[in-house]
């Protein structure tokens, strides 16, 4: 091989391998792009919109005034209007999707289902109509998760969400805000008695609610 024809093939292998480098930054960028919409964020939910609390006593604020609860906190953070809390959410939940025409739907179940020991397949059928039902309803969903009771994570103060909301949350498409009452609920200051927040605990609960709600889209 001449080295004429030895530089020729060197400059075209320089020129492939610059090209194939430019290709993969393209492809790289690509790649970003596509992940960035994917993680679009959703319309705000303005002030003044209706949004219904669906929960147990955590939600309903058991241990401290109505107004130190949570929802009512998150309300007065958003301009929200807080609709109800259910025990019962199932059975009552179409009545109060009819009388409160919500928005919004945030789904706070499914820690007195585990302390009661009831079937977890029972549990995840529930919610399952639960989230249904919202989106049949024509309003939006955000599931929270409660912890699994762990005597270990209490007392380690390491508490975490049971494994079923998160497959909930992929099943039916709804945003899912997974750490927020088991942080809250690890920290002993937190608590008013072994299983609800005190007042402190719901402020800095609906502080995380509040955070979370901002980074899916719903408050400004």
């Amino acid at each position: 091989m001449s080295s004429a024809d030895h530089s020729d093939q060197s400059t075209r292998l320089r020129r492939f391998g610059a090209a194939s480098i430019w290709q993969l930054i393209l492809l790289f960028v690509a790649i970003v792009l596509v992940a960035s919409c994917g993680k679009a964020k959703e319309e705000a939910i303005l002030p003044g919109s209706r949004v219904l609390a669906l929960g147990d006593s955590l939600t309903a604020g058991a241990g401290v005034t109505p107004g130190e609860a949570w929802p009512s906190l998150l309300a007065s953070r958003t301009g929200w209007v807080s609709g109800d809390t259910s025990g019962a959410a199932l059975q009552r939940l179409p009545a109060l999707l009819e009388e409160h025409n919500p928005v919004l739907v945030l789904v706070t179940l499914g820690g007195n289902d585990m302390l009661r020991h009831i079937p977890e397949k029972e549990t995840v059928a529930n919610l399952g109509q639960i989230l249904a039902l919202i989106n049949a309803h024509g309003a939006k969903t955000v599931l929270l998760a409660t912890p699994e009771p762990s005597v270990a994570g209490a007392v380690f103060r390491n508490l975490s969400a049971a494994d079923f909301y998160r497959k909930l949350a992929d099943e039916h498409q709804v945003p899912l805000i997974e750490d927020a009452v088991a942080e809250v609920l690890s920290d002993p200051q937190m608590k008013g008695d072994p299983l609800h927040p005190n007042a402190a605990g719901h402020a800095l609960l609906a502080e995380k609610i509040s955070a979370a709600l901002k980074s899916i889209g719903y408050v400004r």
